[in-house]
């Protein structure tokens, strides 16, 4: 969405009117109209060219945390604290795009170098993401150049199209500019909602060596970034293509140095103190300059507590995708992928801003109700706060359908009875099974078993139609058992064997076979997974199969080959399979649901995509536009920059906590951040108030929601207190301290 924003500032400066290039330069020429319209011919290929780059860009995103997971096996922290990592270095790199365009290439010149590492990067990403090329560590490279290529390229031509776009027009056009702006917004979402849908499915659905096709999954995208590439070059001779300007991010940086270093030098005592430490930069820089960066400091200082609200947003793609593969994706006439759940966010923008603009905002006027900036940012803050605390709810219900927490000196165990009759089974100083378990039947839970050590030898007793027969076997701590009892030589005879710790991941099923044929049986699930089963109860190792109905199995035996019907193989379930024998052309099997599937439906998390993207729209929509407001027009870049540089803190911040400090419990990590979100408001208190006192939000508007949430966060962190000071009129700048706030500048 900050990119997004960054298209209404565009607009807004391009409105503005274009600063006169300096030096001298060639008069532009006018590009041809679009169907003898005032639109310039030239923004048509501006417009494709976003439409791609965005399908480019989202699709390889939302297919990142699972691939990840799945295709390098990385821990849920690890592949957060990446994807967080390569989304910062996407709002970092914009600030280096910035300054090529304004002060050395031009926009069209950095447009079109930039876009060719960012196709380099693509291309780099697809070919380490192809299973048989060299090893772990070529895969881990070959994506890790890739995303910091991708980085660099996406964030670096950020700043530059939308504005280039703007250049097309003539002064005297600008309502056909505004109308340019709000096609161009619609095609950054066209182009994140159906990469977000599709890009999942070529992943997911499409299978290639032997797997999910994550080299077709970011293959597509690179194919798009390719034509966005040559449709932008194809209209070059239509362009107006505006000369470098300055950079005038530049001279900020340096007149604060400057300041800094000459405050610095002048500590002494005898030294006359200044209003301002920015005056300590008169020596070099003009009083109007400096007047202005003030202004911009102080806008700036608003932006405190944003990157909270980035930090949660941008878990979308990450914590709330892993969420969604804990889930049952099966809506009836379609199974979405877990990654799929992403596209919710761009729909929801597109029916959420005219609700809003033309509803909800219109009526809370109505209604009486001064609804100014501050307070449309600080209900969207809480209302993503609010959607941490609902994923967080949905994560507990989650948890309820996880295997138990293995602990020291315990292990778990299950019976499976595979005699014709019930059997009595004792454990040596345990207290289990009190009833015989019956033939076939599917235990409802594993039992705890209790040791007196890291290992245990136990005596296992079995009691079937009057015999009594003894097994030993060493039971190790935090491990899962089934014990498998079955009759062998007119007798029984009983196999421990080691299940699932935890679900699969990812939302597969997992299953194994126990073959009670006399002979081996090669086993074939779906052309592809292939298992050999020893006979007289022998036992395979674990599959992983996508979620499915299989009916259609081959069993090969020395007697011929059999039709094998497993049935429906749900997602995150474990199931032993026991063929039994065979009758006709097909072998008879029972089933048992080792570990429970997924019950928790992924339509749950609807309402945090609800709370999330209403959330945004008042927030980042409305906090680019104030801060534009409250800025001098020679500065509209540098708050540009400044914003985009909140959503790079954020998703730095989420993934230092992600590496630095892990949390046992990812519900409990969202109500951490839930709550550190509500701290954040408390220091956003220290806020610009623009026209009367009604602009600060209230306390009980701040607080009142987010009080609930559990903190993992120090005691040092902002108090949320406000005072009842008389605000002025005027923007006033309010600072932070313990137990008040403190107007530090009234003459904005």
């Amino acid at each position: 969405m900050a990119e997004k924003d960054g298209v209404l500032q565009a607009a807004k400066e391009a409105q503005a009117g274009d600063d006169p290039p300096k030096g001298d330069f060639p008069v532009q020429k006018k590009s041809p109209k679009l169907c003898g319209s005032n639109y310039p011919l030239s923004i048509a290929f501006i417009v494709v060219n976003e439409f791609c780059e965005r399908f480019s860009y989202y699709g390889m995103r939302a297919v990142l945390t699972l691939y990840f997971i799945s295709f390098f096996h990385w821990d849920e922290n690890l592949s957060t604290a990446v994807y967080h990592a390569f989304s910062a270095l996407c709002y970092f790199t914009p600030v280096i795009g910035a300054i090529m365009a304004d002060s050395w290439l031009g926009k069209y010149k950095t447009i079109i170098y930039l876009s060719i590492v960012y196709v380099v990067g693509h291309l780099i990403k697809s070919v380490g993401a192809i299973p048989s090329l060299g090893n772990q560590v070529v895969h881990v490279v070959l994506s890790m150049v890739g995303l910091f290529l991708i980085a660099l390229g996406t964030g670096g031509i950020k700043p530059c199209v939308s504005a280039f776009g703007g250049d097309q027009f003539e002064e005297e056009h600008t309502s056909e500019r505004s109308k340019f702006f709000s096609v161009f917004y619609l095609s950054i979402n066209a182009g994140s909602l159906i990469s977000t849908f599709v890009t999942p499915v070529l992943r997911g659905d499409v299978k290639c060596f032997g797997e999910d096709c994550y080299a077709l999954a970011f293959g597509v995208p690179a194919a798009l970034m390719v034509l966005a590439l040559v449709v932008f070059i194809a209209g070059s001779g239509l362009y107006r293509k505006m000369p470098p300007q300055g950079n005038v991010l530049l001279e900020v940086c340096k007149c604060i140095g400057f300041a800094i270093k000459n405050r610095l030098k002048n500590r002494s005592h005898h030294i006359p103190k200044r209003d301002h430490w920015l005056d300590w930069a008169s020596e070099k820089y003009s009083k109007q300059l400096i007047g202005e960066v003030k202004m911009v400091t102080r806008v700036l200082f608003l932006f405190i507590p944003l990157p909270m609200f980035w930090a949660l947003f941008d878990q979308q793609g990450s914590r709330w995708t892993l969420q969604a593969t804990k889930m049952n994706a099966d809506f009836g006439i379609y199974v979405l992928q877990p990654d799929q759940m992403q596209f919710l966010n761009p729909l929801l923008i597109l029916v959420f801003i005219p609700i809003f603009d033309l509803g909800l905002y219109p009526l809370i006027s109505m209604c009486k109700f001064n609804f100014t900036p501050i307070k449309k940012m600080a209900t969207g803050m809480i209302l993503a706060g609010m959607a941490f605390g609902l994923a967080a709810i949905v994560e507990v219900k989650i948890n309820e359908t996880d295997m138990p927490q293995l602990v020291p000196k315990e292990s778990l165990i299950q019976v499976l009875n595979l005699a014709k009759n019930p059997v009595q089974v004792t454990i040596e100083d345990q207290d289990l099974f009190q009833q015989p378990v019956e033939a076939f039947q599917d235990p409802a839970e594993y039992s705890n078993l209790i040791l007196n050590g890291e290992q245990q030898n136990l005596h296992f007793i079995l009691q079937h139609q009057g015999l009594s027969l003894t097994f030993n076997y060493t039971v190790k701590e935090k491990s899962v058992y089934s014990l498998i009892v079955f009759e062998a030589e007119g007798s029984l005879s009983s196999r421990l064997i080691t299940d699932l710790k935890a679900k699969p991941e990812n939302g597969l099923a997992a299953v194994r076979f126990i073959n009670g044929l006399s002979q081996d049986a090669n086993l074939t699930i779906d052309s592809k997974q292939f298992v050999a089963v020893p006979k007289n109860y022998g036992v395979s190792e674990y599959l992983l199969l996508e979620r499915d109905k299989y009916s259609n199995g081959k069993c090969i035996t020395e007697m011929g080959e059999f039709t094998l019907d497993l049935g429906l193989l749900d997602f995150g379930a474990s199931y032993t399979v026991v063929v039994t024998n065979v009758s006709g052309d097909a072998v008879q099997t029972w089933k048992s649901e080792d570990i429970k599937a997924n019950s928790v439906h992924m339509a749950w998390q609807l309402p945090q995509y609800l709370l999330i993207s209403a959330g945004e729209v008042m927030f980042s929509i409305t906090g680019l536009a104030f801060s534009y407001s409250q800025s001098p027009a020679s500065m509209k870049s540098v708050l540009q920059a400044g914003w985009l540089l909140t959503v790079a803190v954020g998703n730095t911040f989420v993934l230092v906590v992600a590496q630095a400090a892990p949390m046992a419990q990812v519900w409990f990590g969202a109500f951490s951040r839930a709550n550190a979100l509500k701290r954040a408001l408390g220091g956003a208190s220290g806020c610009l108030c623009s026209g009367d006192t009604a602009s600060l939000p209230s306390p009980r508007l701040l607080h009142g929601v987010l009080a609930v949430c559990t903190s993992f966060f120090p005691a040092r962190a902002l108090a949320g207190n406000f005072s009842q000071e008389i605000y002025s009129p005027k923007v006033i700048l309010w600072a932070k301290s313990p137990g008040r706030c403190t107007p530090v500048r009234a003459d904005l």
